[in-house]
């Protein structure tokens, strides 16, 4: 960065130490570096003129340009309104102050020329503008036609002035001490290649547009220029990884693996998971340490991947963990790996918070002297009392939900690190996996097991109630089971959700015993409760289990065939496909009923529609994307590891693919950045990396 744009703010004119020291606190505005990359969110179009005589036809707001031919000030209230008559070749128009009219009455000149911009609304007979945006003019040929830029402000900074008008001006006395101090630090080639502008020209163009074009140029270089540093940053972090850090060689394939693959094998496997399992094993065969994300839909397959992944490492002399977000999924696991293992001589075990203390040493003793070959667990698994003989691989379930100081810790729990898979049953927009894993080798499954027969959704409303109670009543009659999920458990005072206590005394009354048994499940019972209820659920013992979102992972019952979902209109995509995906895990027809109110707002109806519409988990998260953005699908602790000013995933992710292909171009081409024309951006690119803390080897 040039010394002019490190200059402290408070050095601008028209800003000084009090004004500044807003900026700093307000807008996090610390240097002339810091407000030129303030940008704006929108334009207003100022880019031609209107008539008077027009304005009655002319829906938003209008640019007038003409004199002022009198005005005078009006007791109005307590207070006075000012009136201005002004006048353009066609016609005359008020200009109406109610307030703020003190400021503007001494600026005013009978016969001056004036530029407005307002909205024009009917008052009795006549069209009037009330507060429009006044610029004086010196004579009639002064022009500034283009658009205008929008910034975002705030109260206090309103207050000293910094409204997005003050913003502006604030920005244009800096603009033109710009001229030659910007660093292009892009490498020319590049620059050439996409046709860009200069870093110089769109910092001035994305605050000063002429016209639309110029303001999209701008915005494509800067946005770019973004993305590009966040990929190459992955890309550079990705290749230290593999090239510095040594890794734990798995190279053997013996009795674990083979003795499961050849006789206990629950089904064969799909030609995804198949392929995945070579990824993997292509990766800890070679001494380079792993660090792969695994994406698969809901019931894809991939614990028996992550099983068969642990038992490579078990075959080498090495254990193995597995980590989740929630206890009931731990434990999950565990009953999972535990049922597939039972007649296999190996030793399963599961350490979550609420592990007894006397448990806990014994695991701990266990764990250390390598009689524990597989450990599932909570965050429990992080603590740094909890040491292994010679753990070889590590395993992180539904990672979205982990922050990465926490995954890290995992990281040191060997001399030389565990292999690292990290695993999501949360479809990832390509767009978002090349953000935030970008510095990860990806595997996909994408295929489900061999049976499984796809889901039949569809929304309804209210008044079909009766004949939903009526496919339960069916359903039931073949044997099958139903989950009825609710979003709240109280009743609140300012939401109209179906409450669940209701919702599980209308469905008992409905369905009463004997003939039927209904079972309830929510976050505020005790764990034992819960776990009882959830068992007799899996057992078979109960028809019917009416429950709040606890039940969106951890259950697998494969009798279950229909999941009701009430008010779902409240529910989040993800939330509804895996909500969803509690259904369908055998191989008889499911369904998942999507019940609402009639009132639905536009998104809401849009989520609902797509689920309709597709089973498809990665269309789904795109839809997803669209409508939450990057923050709200992958959580604050991911999210946070983002600070882009300007380019939106959700809108822009041809320029992701962009910013992607064109940093692996480059390090091909220069892999130490040592040519000349790099010299700018591997000096920015050590910045970067040196003001974070060096994750990328934990993902």
């Amino acid at each position: 960065m040039s010394n002019i744009l490190s200059t402290p703010i408070e050095y601008l004119k028209g800003v000084g130490p009090k004004r500044g020291d807003i900026l700093r606190k307000e807008a996090h505005l610390f240097t002339f570096g810091d407000l030129i990359h303030y940008f704006p969110f929108r334009y207003i179009d100022k880019s031609s003129y209107n008539l008077v005589r027009d304005v009655a036809h002319h829906e938003g707001a209008v640019q007038l340009k003409g004199q002022i031919i009198g005005y005078k000030e009006v007791k109005f209230g307590k207070g006075k309104r000012l009136e201005v008559v002004f006048e353009d070749e066609s016609g005359r128009i008020d200009l109406i102050w109610f307030k703020g009219g003190k400021w503007i009455a001494p600026k005013l000149v009978i016969g001056g020329w004036v530029k407005v911009y307002g909205k024009a609304k009917k008052f009795g007979a006549k069209y009037n503008i009330a507060h429009p945006d006044m610029e004086f003019l010196k004579h009639e040929k002064e022009d500034s036609l283009g658009l205008q830029a929008v910034y975002h402000s705030g109260e206090k900074l309103q207050n000293l002035g910094f409204t997005s008008k003050g913003i502006e001006r604030t920005i244009a006395q800096l603009i033109p001490q710009l001229k030659n101090e910007v660093d292009d630090f892009l490498p020319r080639w590049l620059i050439n290649d996409l046709n860009l502008i200069s870093r110089e020209e769109a910092l001035v163009k994305i605050h000063q547009p002429s016209n639309y074009d110029e303001a999209k140029k701008a915005q494509l270089r800067l946005k770019f220029e973004e993305l590009f540093l966040l990929q190459l940053e992955l890309v550079f972090r990705k290749e230290i990884t593999k090239k510095r850090i040594k890794g734990i060689k798995l190279d053997k394939i013996g009795d674990a693996f083979n003795t499961f693959f050849n006789e206990h094998l629950p089904f064969e496997l799909t030609g995804a998971q198949k392929k995945v399992i070579k990824e993997i094993r292509a990766d800890i065969s070679t001494g380079i340490h792993m660090n792969r994300l695994l994406q698969g839909d809901v019931g894809s397959g991939k614990t028996l991947v992550a099983l068969m992944t642990m038992l490579l490492a078990v075959d080498n002399g090495y254990q193995a963990c597995i980590m989740a977000p929630t206890e009931i999924l731990a434990r999950q696991h565990f009953e999972t790996i535990s049922n597939f293992l039972e007649k296999m001589d190996l030793k399963v075990a599961v350490l979550t918070g609420s592990t007894k203390k006397a448990e806990r040493k014994i695991l701990h003793e266990q764990l250390l002297s390598g009689e524990i070959d597989i450990l599932c667990g909570t965050h429990a698994l992080l603590e740094d009392i909890v040491q292994y003989k010679d753990l070889g691989l590590a395993i992180i379930d539904e990672q979205h939900r982990f922050g990465v100081a926490q995954r890290s810790r995992l990281w040191k729990k060997n001399t030389l690190p565990p292999h690292i898979l990290v695993m999501t049953a949360t479809p990832i927009p390509r767009t978002l996996a090349l953000t935030f894993y970008g510095d990860l080798d990806v595997s996909v499954i994408d295929e489900l097991p061999p049976g499984r027969k796809e889901i039949q959704t569809s929304h309804r409303l209210e008044s079909a109630r009766l004949n939903v109670f009526g496919f339960i009543e069916k359903e039931i009659e073949k044997g099958r089971q139903i989950y009825i999920v609710y979003p709240l458990i109280q009743e609140s005072e300012t939401l109209d959700y179906n409450n669940l206590m209701d919702g599980f005394e209308s469905i008992t009354r409905r369905f009463p015993l004997p003939k039927y048994r209904v079972s309830i499940v929510h976050g505020k019972m005790k764990p034992a409760d819960k776990d009882y209820e959830m068992q007799q659920f899996a057992k078979g013992n109960t028809h019917i289990m009416v429950a709040t979102t606890v039940i969106e992972v951890g259950v697998n019952v494969p009798n279950a065939s229909v999941m009701i979902i009430e008010s779902s209109e409240k529910f989040g995509l993800s939330q509804l496909h895996q909500l969803r995906g509690r259904v369908g895990r055998g191989a008889d027809q499911s369904y998942c009923i999507l019940m609402t109110g009639y009132k639905l707002g536009e998104d809401a109806k849009k989520r609902l529609a797509t689920m309709v519409d597709t089973n498809d988990g990665f269309k789904i998260s795109e839809v997803d994307l669209k409508l939450r953005g990057p923050g709200d699908i992958m959580g604050t602790q991911q999210s946070g590891i983002l600070n882009l000013k300007l380019a939106d995933l959700a809108k822009d992710s041809q320029i992701v693919q962009l910013a992607r292909d064109k940093a692996l171009e480059l390090v091909e081409k220069d892999p130490e950045l040592k040519d000349r024309d790099h010299q700018n951006i591997a000096r920015v690119l050590r910045a970067i990396i040196k003001s974070k803390p060096n994750w990328s080897r934990i993902s």
